[in-house]
């Protein structure tokens, strides 16, 4: 995955939202993108997805441009794990195999085991056959998760997106997911999108933005030696966490 010069306005909006990005991410490795609100992460996610189009600069995976491929070609190589996963009102295991209509029942039991959701989805109603009710609402979010990070291992693409994917989440549940997450991690191409700063020593690099720029770079050690906008935005976080 490499971005080049990328630029992004929204109509009617100066100065642009993203404003000459460039970075890349490298094969089977994992790069996490941090920032405040408004930094510009959310912006950069919908881009790279297709839901929005840009005008100047590039964005290419593996080699081809984003402008040469149709939103199903893009998506066909991109897993996504989002804090508001799409559930249909059918049972879990047509939720899952949603992701690829071709999987087995084995593969999607292998799948539930590695997402450590196997054992919820047994002790359910009717198990796999479970109706999960409009948006998934009969699951708690930590469930719904586990259950989006499943369809993910299904589906298998080459590339993980994962946007905000522990937002709402209580701090128990958060770190149990990030532990799931990053175990996928290793096996892909991942890029994590998130404002939370948990467990990001486990990326290989870390962008940080801040008003649609990367003023940082790094390994979560030299960010935080670096004293700047990464260890304020991890002293403010870790201070709301001790006074909650």
């Amino acid at each position: 995955l490499r971005i080049t010069d990328l630029t992004f306005s929204y109509p009617n909006q100066f100065p642009p939202a993203l404003p000459h990005i460039t970075f890349a991410l490298r094969p089977l490795t994992s790069l996490a993108i941090v920032g405040p609100s408004g930094a510009g992460k959310s912006t950069l996610a919908n881009l790279l997805l297709r839901f929005w189009d840009y005008s100047s600069g590039d964005i290419a995976l593996g080699g081809d441009s984003l402008h040469g491929l149709d939103q199903d070609e893009v998506r066909a190589r991109i897993g996504l794990v989002s804090q508001n996963a799409y559930f249909f009102n059918t049972s879990v295991y047509e939720n899952l195999r949603f992701a690829r209509r071709r999987v087995t029942r084995e593969e999607v039991e292998a799948a539930a085991k590695s997402a450590q959701i196997h054992d919820f989805i047994l002790g359910l109603p009717k198990g796999y056959d479970t109706l999960v009710g409009e948006q998934g609402l009969r699951l708690s979010g930590g469930e719904r998760q586990r259950l989006a990070i499943a369809r993910a291992i299904i589906k298998d693409a080459p590339i993980l997106i994962l946007d905000e994917p522990t937002a709402n989440l209580d701090p128990l549940t958060e770190k149990q997911i990030l532990e799931t997450l990053f175990a996928l991690m290793e096996k892909k191409t991942s890029l994590l999108i998130t404002h939370r700063l948990v467990g990001l020593e486990n990326a290989n690099e870390i962008l940080v933005m801040d008003h649609g720029q990367i003023v940082e770079r790094g390994t979560q050690g030299q960010l935080m030696k670096a004293n700047g906008l990464y260890r304020r935005l991890w002293d403010l976080q870790n201070r709301i966490l001790q006074t909650e």
